[in-house]
């Protein structure tokens, strides 16, 4: 029976746990101008929250093989609420660093457990299905996030932000401590013997790299693009953050149509299609002028999408099945501190060096370099896996 109900719990903590982190993407601008931040320095602040969320990547096996995954979950909700509440009463630029770095290292222990999770309720023929259910948190959150940030801009200073998402988060964890469903079971630790075991596999290396470009194209570029439009291309602030909702619904659907396509034709094929289309569009994005360019803002994410549920497939299918935590706790953190943190910064410094348009095309071309690990990356479903998740 498929587990509908305990995955939607789960993608409503992910979607607070995505939003904690993107929500400083459209608030970039305000904070630009308030903290006297150059481009470069705006883009950089991503790098203090990717590389927070790669110290709580690597430090979720710790938790969960103490804790379990269901209540490591849950505290690393309970953290991102506490690390948004002192973002809201930070004072100084230092103050904010020093919240961003304990908000990533916060948001970091969920995937893994999230992952491990869900690897055990759903069965493997249908973990197409699964992650596109769960990748409704990324996609809603890129398209209420614009909307969340200008709404409560309107009423209140930036701090209101943080503050909201904050109360959110906390309640949700508090919520599924007491009545989550899932995850009653401990993780493996992150010990040497299981890192070497992984990192024989070739395939582990080249999902990385891959994961990389997959969250570079999506969360990096998603996170500049405000920046973007408002000083390269002078558009309004608030008919950016506007516009960059409404280009962001498409995901809510392409995520189905991503795992639907995983499904059926391999996450490997499925990799290749979303890589070649999203490279085609981000190269436009930075290509294109005018109204033009938001019809670009409008495609990127609606390709893009399509290729976490396909990634998180491929990755249950990298080494033994017990690993599967392991295998996301040592992929993830190079991936987002790469794709969430050093792709936003190198769109930055384009920006001030150059420009963002720059910046925006080597990403395109990247994606359709990256082509080339994926002719040998390799994948199997394990059967003792199946079997597990029938069981369960």
């Amino acid at each position: 029976m498929f587990p509908l109900f305990p995955l939607l719990f789960l993608t409503s903590l992910f979607l607070f746990n995505f939003l904690a982190r993107i929500s400083f993407g459209p608030l970039m601008p305000v904070l630009e101008q308030n903290l006297g931040l150059s481009h470069g320095a705006a883009g950089s602040l991503f790098l203090f929250i990717s590389g927070g969320y790669t110290v709580g990547l690597l430090l979720s096996g710790f938790f969960s093989s103490h804790l379990g995954h269901r209540k490591t979950i849950s505290l690393a909700s309970l953290a991102v609420g506490a690390s948004l509440f002192f973002i809201s009463m930070s004072s100084s630029k230092l103050t904010l660093i020093i919240g961003l770095v304990c908000l990533g290292v916060s948001a970091g222990p969920y995937i893994p457990s999230g992952v491990a999770t869900i690897n055990k309720i759903a069965p493997p023929q249908s973990w197409g299905k699964a992650y596109a259910i769960h990748e409704l948190a990324p996609n809603l959150s890129f398209v209420v996030a614009p909307l969340i940030v200008e709404t409560l801009l309107y009423f209140a200073p930036w701090r209101s932000v943080p503050l909201f998402l904050g109360s959110s988060a906390t309640i949700l964890g508090l919520l599924f401590l007491r009545y989550g469903k899932g995850g009653d079971f401990k993780g493996e630790p992150l010990q040497l013997k299981n890192i070497k075991r992984l990192i024989k596999i070739p395939s582990f290396w080249i999902m990385m790299f891959i994961f990389s470009m997959g969250v570079g194209a999506s969360l990096g570029v998603y996170a500049m693009i405000p920046l973007y439009l408002v000083a390269e291309r002078g558009m309004d602030r608030l008919t950016v953050n506007e516009f960059l909702a409404f280009s962001r619904i498409s995901g809510l659907f392409m995520a189905f149509l991503g795992g639907w396509i995983s499904d059926r034709m391999g996450p490997r094929a499925t990799i290749v299609g979303g890589f070649l289309l999203t490279g085609a569009v981000t190269i436009l994005l930075g290509i294109l002028r005018g109204d033009y360019t938001l019809i670009a803002v409008f495609l990127q994410p609606a390709v893009s999408v399509c290729f976490f549920p396909a990634a998180f497939s491929a990755i249950s299918r990298i080494g033994p099945p017990e690993t599967s935590n392991i295998t996301i706790s040592l992929i993830a953190p190079v991936s987002f501190f790469v794709g969430g943190g050093a792709i936003p910064a190198l769109i930055g410094i384009s920006g001030e060096e150059l420009s963002f348009s720059v910046g925006i095309i080597l990403v395109g071309c990247l994606l359709w370099a990256s082509l080339i690990a994926v002719k040998y990356l390799r994948l199997e479903v394990k059967k003792e896996q199946a079997a597990e998740a029938v069981e369960a």
